[in-house]
């Protein structure tokens, strides 16, 4: 991108302007290119783990990963930028005069400014467009939706502005034949006012349409549901695998196929292959195949490898030396966290001084986000927008930092989930979970009452640790961990920067029981109470249906801290609060 427009950092283009957002420049409106725009001789990002998912999730066979192409190193240096396309191609021209209350500015196509028309005059891209749940976006069609089917009129269009707060029953279009509708009337699906979607994929060029029956939707270009990113992130783990299943890893695209040691002697002819796996018997190499191939059939999530490394870290303070740079984890001794009974219900406390994690981006979607499930994962039919017309690599960006790992004990939280009360608040949570549910393409299950502990949980934690650890609470993000009866949050915070963070975070780790209280201390009173603690998601008026006692006020927090976008809290599970105060999880902290 232009310089004079300013420059995207490698992170936001992974989220927030990944291909197929849309941008609106100071006097440009565009949407950011597919892969195919991107320059040549990327960063490649290394690690399998992520590539083996992304490759089972989206059908690309050993998809590669490209870090996005950084910022020049000096302001006036030239740099390798990604493409992008003009878009809208429908402008209005900034009239002069007109009143206070009433204003009509002309609607005009970008071929009528190539042929010079409204030259002198400023014209600035429309604000609406149409687009479908698919990840398709198109220009309205201006002309059909005035005249409707009979759109053979080619007078001049105006849009007509009755009041000033620029809301859709204020607009209405108007042609010069005499024919007006209200913009108003474009966000009624039902009368399919803007027509069915013509699978328009501007992101990817031109003629690249997709067959598509939906019908299209009004979207104002700078509205937050105007692109929703579907990233994939995993964090990078030691290889505790042993050295021929690495090996196997690498060229497991061609070893997946053997089943025998005879099958095996006809790979090992295979140069790559003979040349990785040079030095390994063929007993230990078979081993490794069956040790990968269990992996590899969906046995284990990604989060369930990464527990299991978490838990493992050895005893120790972290001052010891490194032997993995991407991950150096070690599990505080209890005496130098435990002080009281108000954490009886931690296990264990994990500092992580070091750790990586790879972030990547392989689609999108408009309208409505696609949710994940409490692995983390997305379903393999999820409908997505390609970012490439034939994608054979994702971007992608690793981040370096710390963070800290907190275990609850899991005979307290399976003792806690039998008690009467905390069922009836769970069905209560999944009452409004099914209603939510039932008019959007969910498949996933209500994820039950520990991950709504958790997830609340560590949304208040994040709210203690951001006043003393000198990171700001939208830098911290979660990762929740329910796996196989073992219950676990993570807290971290990451940077592309090379050499990471400064451990602030992770230093926490020794203070969590005294941030444990502050953030009880905190979930028992809500400045909206008693209306946030009496909130039932079932009979929600104003459609909360997936939070309990949580809103803006208490539990929730930036979305990108969130792993699942603010959904399923309650503060209920976690301490008592007015009204529901034989649910919880914790005692009111002294």
């Amino acid at each position: 991108m232009s310089k004079a427009h300013g420059q995207l950092r490698q992170s936001q283009v992974i989220t927030t302007y990944g291909p197929g957002a849309l941008v609106d420049l100071p006097k440009h409106a565009a949407i950011m290119g597919g892969l195919d725009t991107w320059p040549s001789g990327l960063d490649e990002i290394i690690e399998p783990r992520l590539t083996r998912v992304l490759g089972n999730l989206t059908g690309v066979p050993s998809p590669r990963l490209y870090a996005p192409p950084p910022a020049p190193s000096e302001p006036w240096a030239p740099g390798r930028g990604i493409g992008a396309w003009r878009f809208p191609e429908w402008f209005v021209v900034q009239e002069t005069g007109g009143g206070e209350r009433e204003r009509s500015r002309r609607l005009t196509h970008r071929k009528s400014l190539d042929r010079g028309r409204f030259e002198g005059l400023e014209v600035v891209p429309t604000r609406f467009v149409r687009a479908c749940p698919r990840g398709h976006v198109d220009d309205l069609p201006w002309i059909r939706f005035v005249h409707g089917n009979d759109d053979s009129c080619r007078r001049q269009l105006w849009l007509d502005e009755s009041g000033t707060t620029g809301d859709l029953t204020e607009l209405s279009v108007r042609c010069e034949c005499g024919k007006r509708r209200s913009l108003h009337e474009a966000t009624e699906i039902d009368q399919n006012s803007l027509g069915t979607c013509r699978g328009a994929r501007p992101w990817l060029g031109a003629h690249t349409e997709e067959n598509c029956n939906q019908p299209s939707r009004l979207l104002i270009r700078t509205a937050t549901n105007a692109y929703f990113p579907q990233v994939f992130s995993v964090l990078s783990l030691p290889d505790t695998g042993g050295s021929a299943e690495s090996a196997v890893r690498d060229v497991w695209e061609i070893l997946q196929a053997v089943d025998s040691p005879a099958t095996l002697d006809a790979f090992m002819r295979i140069p790559n292959v003979s040349e990785r796996l040079d030095g390994f018997g063929k007993d230990e190499i078979l081993q490794a195949i069956g040790a990968v191939r269990g992996d590899a059939a969906g046995e284990r999530n990604v989060k369930d490898v990464e527990l299991d490394a978490l838990l493992r870290a050895p005893e120790g303070y972290g001052d010891d030396v490194p032997i993995d740079p991407n991950f150096h984890a070690r599990k505080l001794p209890d005496d130098a966290w435990k002080l009281s009974d108000l954490s009886d219900g931690v296990a264990a406390v994990v500092q992580l001084h070091r750790l990586r994690e790879v972030v990547a981006l392989i689609g999108f979607t408009r309208l409505e986000a696609a949710t994940r499930d409490i692995h983390g994962e997305y379903d393999t039919d999820v409908e997505r927008a390609e970012i490439a017309l034939e994608p054979t690599w994702f971007p992608a960006v690793e981040n370096r930092g710390e963070g800290v790992f907190v275990q609850l004990r899991a005979s307290a939280v399976n003792e806690w989930q039998l008690r009467r009360a905390v069922q009836k608040r769970e069905h209560d949570l999944a009452d409004g979970f099914r209603t939510w549910a039932a008019s959007r393409k969910v498949k996933h299950p209500f994820p039950g009452a520990a991950y709504v502990l958790l997830h609340t949980l560590a949304h208040l934690l994040i709210q203690s640790l951001a006043m003393r650890c000198g990171y700001p609470a939208t830098s911290i993000r979660e990762r929740i961990y329910v796996e196989s009866d073992r219950y676990g949050l993570l807290l971290y915070t990451g940077t592309p920067d090379a050499e990471g963070t400064l451990g602030g975070l992770v230093q926490q780790g020794r203070f969590i029981e005294d941030h444990l209280a502050d953030a009880l201390r905190m979930a028992q009173l809500c400045s909206n109470d008693p209306i946030c603690a009496q909130h039932a998601p079932g009979e929600s008026l104003e459609q909360r249906w997936l939070h309990g006692a949580a809103c803006h006020a208490c539990a929730l927090i930036a979305e990108t801290s969130c792993e699942m976008r603010n959904d399923f809290l309650d503060r209920a599970l976690v301490v008592p609060v007015l009204g529901v105060d034989d649910a919880a999880f914790f005692s009111p902290p002294p």
